[in-house]
């Protein structure tokens, strides 16, 4: 299994910043892209941005501009700088990855989450 800890939520004001690290552990074969998701009440858990081995990014709309996601691959950790956050940025946040552990196959696994909360 691979196991991934969120860090680095908490609540700030409209126009701040914050800094979210995601650390994966476990018997890792393999890992793909990881990535950031999030869930605000009462909405759909959506894509906040993701990032492949190689460094390639994609950003929602929404975000782009504001936040960068990063990562080390030798850290196995995922990082997501976020800059310029707005209300609407309020949300549970959720770390994601694409991995293969020693014992079993390839599959998404999600952080527990960290709340962000931004307010006006």
């Amino acid at each position: 299994q691979v196991q991934l800890v969120e860090s680095g939520g908490g609540l700030v004001q409209a126009g701040g910043s914050l800094r979210l690290s995601c650390a994966a552990s476990g018997i890792i074969v393999s890992i793909n892209a990881m990535g950031w998701y999030r869930q605000a009440p009462g909405k759909q858990r959506e894509l906040v941005a993701s990032i492949t081995p190689g460094g390639w990014t994609n950003y929602a709309s929404s975000v782009k501009g504001r936040f960068t996601i990063s990562r080390d691959n030798a850290k196995v950790t995922v990082y997501l700088q976020m800059n310029n956050l707005k209300p609407e940025d309020t949300a549970v946040y959720y770390c994601n990855c694409n991995a293969r552990s020693l014992e079993g196959p390839l599959r998404d696994y999600w952080g527990q989450g960290t709340q962000v909360t931004v307010s006006s």
